[in-house]
C-alpha cells in the first residue's frame, strides 16, 4: 500500500508512518517545514515538504499521484486562532479530497473530532467551537466528494501508551480520552478495512 499523509509531521502522523512502513507499506508525509525532514525519515515515511494553506490542488494532486490512501491527520493546533482552524482543519482536509479526486485516489481517511453536537452548547469554549465547526464543516464537504472516505472521530487525545481498550463505533457515544497510539493503530485497521467505507466512527476509551 501506498499511503499519503497530511500533516506528516504531527503526533498520531508519525506513529501512523511507523506503523505503516514496519509492514513494508510506502508512506510520504505532507510538511511544511523542512527541518522536519528528519523526523519523517526516522519513522520510515518520505517527506514532502507542501503547504496545505498555499499549495493549488494541481500541485498537491502531484504529490498524491501513485497512491492508494490518503489520511488527513493535520490541524491548526491547541492556541490557534480561528482564520487557521478555517485554512487548515476545513480548507486542507477539503483541498486533500479535491486532489485525492484529481489524482485517482478513492481511499480517504479524515481525522476529525468527536463532540460535533455540542456545537450550540453555551458551556463550549468559543474557541472549541470555532474547531469544531471547522471539523463539522470539514466531514460534510469530504462526503460530498466521490470518494471512499471514512471519517474518524476520536475522543480527548493524550501520548499514554495505547492499552488498545478504546471503543470504536458509529456515533453518539460518551466522550473520553484515547491515546494517538490507538489513533494510530485505528488509522492502519480502517486502511485495510473496505467494509469502513462511507461511515463515520467514533474512537473512545
Amino acid at each position: 500500500m501506498d499511503v499519503v499523509i497530511a500533516g506528516g509531521h504531527g503526533k498520531i502522523a508519525l506513529r501512523l508512518s511507523k506503523l505503516l512502513s514496519a509492514r513494508g507499506d510506502a508512506v510520504a508525509g505532507l510538511i511544511r517545514n523542512p527541518a522536519q525532514a528528519g523526523d519523517l525519515h526516522a519513522v520510515g515515511a518520505r517527506p514532502v515538504v507542501c503547504d496545505l494553506e498555499s499549495v493549488s490542488v494541481e500541485e498537491l494532486a502531484e504529490h498524491l499521484a501513485g497512491a492508494d490512501a490518503a489520511v488527513f491527520a493535520a490541524g491548526a493546533g491547541p492556541g490557534s486562532g480561528a482564520a487557521r482552524k478555517e485554512t487548515v482543519d476545513r480548507a486542507g482536509a477539503v483541498l486533500l479530497a479535491d486532489a485525492a479526486q484529481r489524482a485517482g485516489v478513492r481511499r480517504y481517511l479524515l481525522v476529525s473530532s468527536m463532540g460535533l453536537e455540542r456545537i450550540g452548547d453555551p458551556e463550549v469554549p468559543p474557541d472549541f467551537e470555532v474547531y469544531l465547526k471547522a471539523k463539522r464543516a470539514a466531514e460534510e464537504a469530504v462526503k460530498e466528494r466521490p470518494l471512499e472516505w471514512t471519517v474518524l472521530r476520536p475522543g480527548a487525545l493524550t501520548d499514554e501508551p495505547t492499552e488498545r481498550h478504546a471503543h470504536l463505533a458509529p456515533p453518539p457515544n460518551r466522550f473520553g480520552e484515547v491515546s494517538r497510539d490507538e489513533v494510530a493503530h485505528t488509522l492502519l485497521r480502517l486502511l485495510d478495512d473496505p467494509t469502513t467505507v462511507h461511515q463515520t466512527l467514533e474512537l473512545t476509551t
